[in-house]
């Protein structure tokens, strides 16, 4: 640990001795010489003012260049900060902090650590409160499915009862939303769970769950799935892919397409999902992955879904690349490494 005192002490101490020297040597001249002195005080005089111009131009750029060079710390500490993403709260490294900024990255990391058991204390708030309501989601549900057989023949009761089933399938949907976002919280993901999993096998599978959410807007639901291998967890790339796919339908419009990949990149595994929706300014790729963020009001949605892909795709080690469609559109990729050679290989039954 250095001081920001010594910082400027080293480039000061250097430039303070010449002026020293600079001023005994012109001394000295003077008083070996008296005769010059005599002969022409004038020019002496003018050549003193313009030495002393010199040296207080060259300590005032030595002192300007010192102090920028002594306040690069707080600079790099300042960058640093700006650079996090807004869910890093891991406290700031003190292992080559200025004596000097040391008690103000203690209080920054004491106030990270604060909002961090905040944080957490939230997450597993909700993580409670969702997991305490599906159950009783889930029966009321099945009370709903048992009313909606019984009154079958009358249109009144019928209407009712689909409404009410489809305001608790929003509450499960969302509560279920709640607890994989929990659950992929990067600060508690347990690298032990990846395993080699068949990404387009579980594409597949999911795909199936969107036919008839597509159909009834028309969308042509399309696929091209290559063998692809990933080391992941099961669950979470499921909820991955769902709100991939999820997202692209409720964005495009009537009588749209959506297609789904799998394909086997040069660099891993590549899951992408392309829309024809209305398509996403470079300014928003980057916010959309907040939590409760969303780009259009009227589209039915708790703009929970691409924040629980993006903490998912952390926790897998992946990249999202967010592209204009050629048709128009987005296309949302997820760039996954290659499995690691060792890895387990038991896929999930």
């Amino acid at each position: 640990m250095t001081s920001i005192r010594v910082r400027l002490l080293k480039w000061l101490l250097l430039p303070l001795l010449m002026v020293n020297l600079a001023g005994a040597g012109l001394a000295y001249w003077l008083a070996g010489s008296p005769g010059r002195i005599a002969f022409d005080q004038t020019s002496i005089l003018t050549g003193l003012v313009w030495l002393e111009a010199g040296l207080a131009l060259l300590l005032a750029i030595v002192i300007w260049l010192a102090l920028g060079r002594g306040l690069l710390p707080l600079k790099k500490m300042t960058a640093d900060l700006e650079a996090r993403s807004d869910d890093d709260l891991s406290a700031l490294d003190q292992r080559h902090v200025p004596l000097e900024l040391s008690p103000v990255v203690t209080a920054i990391n004491r106030l990270l650590d604060k909002v961090q058991q905040d944080a957490k204390a939230q997450q597993n708030f909700l993580a409670n409160m969702a997991h305490q309501l599906r159950t009783p989601l889930a029966g009321f549900r099945t009370q709903l499915e048992w009313l909606r057989q019984k009154h079958a023949g009358e249109p009144e009761s019928a209407h009712s009862i689909a409404l009410m089933t489809s305001s608790t399938e929003r509450m499960i949907r969302q509560t279920n939303q709640l607890l994989t976002l929990a659950r992929a919280e990067p600060a508690k993901f347990e690298k032990e769970r990846l395993r080699v999993v068949e990404l387009n096998r579980l594409v597949e599978e999911s795909i199936q769950h969107f036919v008839e959410q597509a159909h009834r807007k028309n969308i042509d639901l399309g696929f091209n799935l290559q063998p692809t291998r990933v080391m992941g967890d099961h669950f979470l790339l499921r909820d991955l892919i769902d709100n991939l796919i999820d997202n692209a339908i409720r964005y495009s419009p009537q009588g749209g397409k959506v297609t789904v990949s799998s394909l086997h990149g040069k660099d891993g595994g590549i899951f992408s999902v392309e829309d024809s929706g209305p398509g996403i300014k470079p300014s928003e790729q980057e916010l959309i992955f907040n939590r409760f963020r969303r780009l259009d009001d009227s589209v039915a949605g708790n703009g929970l879904g691409l924040a629980i892909v993006r903490d998912i795709a952390k926790d897998h080690g992946a990249r999202i690349m967010v592209e204009p469609a050629t048709a128009g559109g987005t296309v949302f990729s997820v760039l996954f490494p290659f499995p690691i050679l060792g890895a387990p290989s038991r896929l999930p039954e």
